[in-house]
């Protein structure tokens, strides 16, 4: 693919430290590098403090909304997007007057699936513009019986607990294992998480994991569960996508605008009957399974990488940073 037009200088502010494993640093750390192989020179900081750059991207509208204000002042032809996330606009979009004003300052936002939209008043929906987030795989390796496994770090908005109520549903006879993958945010969830594998010997809690043992863990298992209560679009869907697995998650329109509204896989928030039904149908209806991964594999052209890149494109192109005049 050509390069931009001309060299573009971008800062990207995320609210994760360098090392950290959280959503906004893997979007950010991944975002600079499709801007580089459209020719732009990126640096990635949790704060913006005075670079010079001819684009700004935040990533989390309310965490970086200092940085938004501060570059905007100093830098007054400075182009602006911000990435909405999910805590941004849900359950409800409410955001505090110092929020709100760096959204209207903005150039673009960025939704993660195209529900996003619907969330913010009229004024502002005509800056958002979608870009799904990709991923890359590890080799498919499927572990024996039936794996299902969540990724996430264990904190009360993901609900990391709903699938271990749901196994105590799950017959013993049907061949289940629940691997759990994150750092927990309290020791309240650690303790939680602990007792459970006690109790239970097919859950397994492996604490938070790299990057390259995250996807192994998704390459080996037979379903993604993605049981949170509100997700802006989580980057964990577009993994399981990528790697072929099918997901199991709850109904709520950060999942539904990745997976499509009549994604046959889903369940109520906080349902752990209703997970635990999917999670036995899922390992015993083999029909089922199949058409499961049938629907991931027509998904997953759209979470390629090449797809986000050019989502980029289009973007710098509509804000004119691809050296033609933008076309928003």
């Amino acid at each position: 693919m050509a390069s931009l037009a001309r060299p573009l200088r971008v800062a990207i502010v995320t609210p994760a430290p360098r090392g950290s494993r959280a959503g906004n640093r893997t979007t950010a750390l991944r975002w600079a590098g499709l801007l580089r192989q459209l020719g732009a020179t990126v640096r990635v900081v949790d704060r913006w403090q005075g670079e010079r750059c001819d684009l700004l991207v935040a990533v989390h509208a309310v965490k970086t909304m200092p940085s938004v204000h501060a570059a905007a002042a100093a830098l007054p032809g400075l182009r602006i997007v911000v990435l909405l996330a999910g805590t941004d606009i849900y359950p409800t979009f409410q955001p505090e007057p110092d929020v709100l004003r760096a959204l209207e300052r903005a150039d673009a936002l960025v939704g993660l699936q195209p529900h996003a939209t619907a969330t913010l008043p009229p004024n502002l929906q005509p800056k958002v513009r979608t870009i799904v987030q990709s991923a890359t795989a590890s080799p498919r390796t499927r572990a024996a019986g039936f794996r299902a496994c969540v990724l996430a770090h264990l904190r009360p908005v993901k609900d990391p607990l709903l699938p271990i109520v749901a196994m105590a549903h799950v017959p013993a006879t049907v061949p289940c294992e629940l691997h759990l993958a994150g750092r927990a945010l309290t020791d309240e969830l650690a303790a939680a998480v602990r007792a459970a594998e006690h109790r239970d010997p097919r859950v397994h809690w492996h604490g938070e994991l790299s990057r390259r043992e995250a996807k192994d863990l998704l390459a080996s298992s037979h379903a993604c569960i993605v049981p949170s209560a509100a997700e802006g679009g989580a980057n964990v869907v577009s993994e399981a996508i990528a790697a072929g697995t099918p997901v199991l998650a709850t109904a709520i329109p950060g999942n539904l605008g990745l997976l499509g509204a009549d994604w046959p896989a889903t369940f109520p928030v906080g349902d752990a009957r209703a997970l635990a039904a999917l999670l036995v149908r899922t390992a015993t209806d083999r029909p089922f399974a199949a058409a499961l991964h049938e629907r991931v594999a027509r998904l997953q052209p759209a979470f390629a990488p090449a797809s986000e890149r050019a989502a980029w494109r289009r973007l710098l192109a509509d804000l004119g940073l691809d050296g033609t005049p933008g076309t928003p």
